[in-house]
């Protein structure tokens, strides 16, 4: 995976704000959801711009594939016994909160466990914890060349 796309350059530290390991713990999961979502979005983007995957009708195609809820739920069901304990918390939290709305297109256990997914990426991410990323990104790569 490229070095720039986390960590490195992708994003200079003075942009990323000033929060503690503690105000991060303390973020409203959907926050950390929120975080996650761009930063899902950010690698499946680079992804598939590295393949050559170009046309914009083809692009979009594939980037919907990864961040769907139904896939976004089983790349978290893919992940379940190779998070940590920390990880598993924020899964569940990010999972349990109500965020008001549902897409129409979603099933509500899907969207539920595609927000715990996201909060846990961006929580790894806030906390730069780059490496953990990219282990994650690994597997689900891995997972979905395995289908």
């Amino acid at each position: 995976m490229d070095e720039t796309f986390i960590g490195g350059s992708f994003l200079p530290e003075a942009y990323m704000g000033q929060l503690s390991e503690k105000d991060i713990e303390m973020l409203n999961p959907l926050v950390l959801a929120y975080i996650g979502d761009g930063v899902y979005e950010v690698f499946v983007r680079n992804l598939i711009v590295s393949k050559g995957i170009w046309q914009p009708k083809k692009f979009h195609k594939e980037a919907v594939s990864f961040v769907n809820a139904a896939s976004q739920a089983g790349m978290l069901e893919v992940l379940k016994d190779f998070l940590d304990e920390k990880e598993a918390e924020i899964v569940r939290r990010g999972r349990n909160a109500k965020s008001g709305t549902v897409p129409k297109n979603a099933d509500i256990m899907d969207y539920r466990n595609a927000t715990g997914f996201e909060a846990m990426i961006g929580y790894l991410y806030l906390m730069k914890r780059y490496d953990r990323l990219r282990e994650i990104f690994e597997r689900v790569l891995i997972a979905r060349e395995n289908k």
